[in-house]
């Protein structure tokens, strides 16, 4: 038995543990965080629909208001023509009048038109902006709940998380940076987050791949890092874990930084 490869096996799972204890925690939480960061950004989208709408209601606003001068102009343009056709002399200056008479018409009956459509366009707006406010109060209401729940779960595990997370730290600081890094890129690679597992009636603990009597022998013997050649997860005897059971702190690790730096037997395995 090596005490300096024991020392990182233990370091391993006592990781490990920890970090399964997390991952436990923010599976209670479910997809709340995403489900209130998605209701978030849903109430964001329509925010910026009703804004958009808005806008466009501004713009017919401003266009209904601009023929509505049009309207008024025209119709004294009107008014001012007729009254010269009391006083024009000849059949020229009669035909010229009733043209901008003519013209004057023209423009108020498109400026009426147009107007009509821009009233029909800002109803259809309004509507549609009722519609989203309905959406947006029922999206509203949901993440009230869904952050009222989620603060409940969070405050129920805060202090464990957070204390998790300091040994975490501590388990951290006193490995490998190399074995370190080998057992962080293992663990993002399994989605369920199990990097060190042992083995479980004779297969892998995490894929459940058979391992040979001779492997097991091996691991038993603490002698050298071994990983399972199907799923490249770490394998370490069930002595490790049921140490790492008891609340892993800082007096847990008695290893000096010195006895962590040596080299790993078969290291090429897993880096």
């Amino acid at each position: 038995m090596d005490l300096q490869i024991v020392a990182k096996l233990q370091s391993l799972a006592d990781l490990q543990k920890i970090h399964s204890r997390l991952d436990k925690i923010r599976q209670i939480r479910g997809d709340l965080p995403e489900e209130v960061n998605d209701l978030e950004d849903e109430l964001e989208g329509l925010k910026t629909r009703i804004k958009r709408l808005e806008n466009d209601i501004n713009e017919y606003n401003k266009e209904i208001a601009n023929r509505k001068i049009i309207i008024k102009q025209s119709e004294e343009l009107k008014k001012k023509y007729e009254q010269q056709l009391m006083t024009v002399k000849n059949s020229r200056e009669f035909d010229a009048l009733n043209k901008e008479i003519e013209n004057a018409q023209l423009d108020i009956e498109n400026s009426i038109r147009k107007i009509g459509k821009f009233e029909e366009l800002k109803k259809d707006r309004e509507a549609k902006i009722a519609q989203i406010k309905e959406v947006y109060q029922e999206r509203e209401n949901d993440l009230k709940l869904k952050r009222g729940e989620l603060e409940v779960l969070i405050a129920e595990t805060q202090v464990e998380e957070e204390e998790l997370m300091r040994q975490a730290e501590l388990a951290e600081q006193k490995m490998d940076a190399r074995l370190l890094r080998a057992y962080n890129r293992i663990r993002k690679s399994m989605r369920n987050g199990l990097a060190v597992v042992t083995v479980d009636r004779g297969a892998c603990g995490g894929c459940f791949a058979i391992i040979p009597p001779q492997r097991q022998y091996e691991i038993r013997q603490k002698k050298k890092i071994i990983v399972c050649e199907n799923c490249g997860r770490i394998l370490v005897d069930a002595t490790f874990f049921q140490k790492a059971e008891k609340v892993v702190s800082e007096q847990e690790y008695n290893f000096t930084s010195s006895q962590l730096q040596h080299s790993i037997p078969t290291w090429e395995d897993i880096e």
